[in-house]
Parts: C-alpha cells; structure tokens; sequence
C-alpha cells in the first residue's frame, strides 16, 4: 500500500463517476442511484456525504451517508450505507477511519446521531457504535441489526 488518504467527496468531485462505479460493483446496487445522491451531495442539496479512502488513484475504502438504508425505522436517519473496503486492505484501519470522518463532518453540520444497519457483531463497536435495536430491510425475511452513533 501507498500513502492511504481520506477525504470526502466534495474534496475531489472529479471522482464521483469512478465513485459510484465502485459502489455499484460492490453492492449492486443501479450505479445511478449513487450517482444521484452524490450529485444531490455535491451540488449541496443534502450535507449528507460521501466518503473515500484512496491508495494513490485507487478507491479502497468507501462508505455514504443517506436518508435511510431500506429499513423499516424511517424515523432513525442519517444511516451510513455500503461501507466496504477492498480485501487487501482490510485489517489497516481503512473502515474505522471512514467511519470517523463520516461521525465527525456529519457532527459537524448538526447530522448526528448517525445509525447503521449490519449482521456485524463487534466491528463497529469498536468505532462508538452501539447496537439499538432490530430492524427489518425491505425484502429481507430476517431481522438485521441497527447501530447508533451518538
């Protein structure tokens, strides 16, 4: 690994086409849908941020802030979503510096608490994050977990 640098989106909009490729190769998720939140971030619509973690011109590490990551607890929002960092990398601290830079520019701009939804037990507790309750994501038959960070 290079030099590992973090930055949010608005820092390098360039990147945003790459950005949302890489999420929706991720997650599947249509490559449009992060394309419109982001643009709706950049063009500052919403504070609600996007967030990278980059090896020289390589995104490894990415996660978002939206309204609500398909749960059922509307009324629990920002949620970060689709934190992912690229195997070869993992076990660096990449994630945990993501979420940090998430929690603080969102604290930031009055968007606290944050929450998040994962079947991870022990990860994010690690970064100040506390398990709430259960939720159910749309289309899912099994309760998942809900993480608030206050």
């Amino acid at each position: 690994m290079n030099h590992l640098s973090f930055i949010a989106l608005r820092e390098r909009p360039e990147l945003k086409q790459a950005a949302a490729a890489w999420f929706h190769d991720k997650w599947g998720v249509p490559e449009a849908a992060y394309l419109a939140c982001m643009d709706a971030y950049l063009n500052g619509e919403t504070e609600y941020g996007w967030y990278l973690c980059l090896d020289g011109g390589r995104i490894v590490g990415g996660l978002g802030v939206i309204e609500n990551d398909f749960h059922d607890r509307k009324d629990l929002s920002p949620n970060v979503c689709a934190v992912y960092t690229e195997p070869d990398c993992r076990g660096r601290g990449v994630a945990g510096s993501l979420l940090n830079l998430a929690v603080d520019d969102m604290r930031a701009k009055g968007g606290s608490p944050l929450y998040l939804v994962t079947d991870h037990v022990g990860f994010y507790e690690r970064y100040g994050w506390e398990f709430l309750c259960m939720v159910r994501s749309e289309g899912q038959p099994e309760m998942s977990r809900l993480y608030i960070h206050r």
